[in-house]
């Protein structure tokens, strides 16, 4: 029997984002596992290499639809009503809303030089181009790390009931089509 995780926080629209975080990690598992093949050196041949980065980019597109949407719903509500009671000038608003660029700009890195011509590309310049989605792996990681332990704790202490229901509703939509 497999044992279901727990919620973390009472504030359902929270339990809404924290429970697509674990949707998104789970579609980052079955890329990062492409991303691995590179990083241990089991690419042993250019055209294993680039079959491996068809793979990657296949399992990248379908990873990034359920990602900007999930980071639309933080930006354009979640940060918005936090942002309300504890700033959004400076502070961990502002830092969490600038990973989310950052983690775009290590995927779309990846994607535009994964789109030339890859016939001409060598395996060492495969694995260099992979360690963007590496990058991106790990700002992810860390990046719901710090949401959860932080935005999301916070929200839970000061969010007042009227906004926890706006935002439930604001929140309570699909990221997967």
């Amino acid at each position: 029997m497999v044992e279901q995780e727990q919620f973390q926080f009472k504030v359902k629209a929270l339990r809404v984002l924290e429970n697509e975080h674990r949707y998104l990690k789970y579609l980052m598992n079955e890329w990062f596992q492409l991303v691995l093949k590179f990083e241990n050196d089991d690419v042993k041949s250019r055209l294993e290499g680039l079959m491996v980065i068809k793979d990657l980019r296949e399992k990248l597109t379908a990873f990034e639809k359920p990602l900007k949407r999930h980071q639309a719903k933080e930006e354009q509500y979640f940060f918005p009503m936090l942002g309300a009671y504890i700033g959004l000038e400076q502070g961990p608003i502002l830092s969490i809303e600038e990973e989310h660029q950052e983690i775009d700009a290590y995927i779309q890195h990846f994607f535009h030089h994964s789109m030339h011509d890859m016939n001409e590309m060598s395996l060492g310049s495969m694995n260099e181009m992979v360690k963007d989605v590496m990058e991106a792996y790990e700002v992810l990681m860390v990046h719901m790390v710090k949401e959860e332990s932080v935005l999301f704790t916070m929200a839970d202490k000061v969010l007042k009931e009227v906004d926890e229901e706006v935002l439930l509703e604001q929140v309570n939509t699909l990221i997967t089509e």
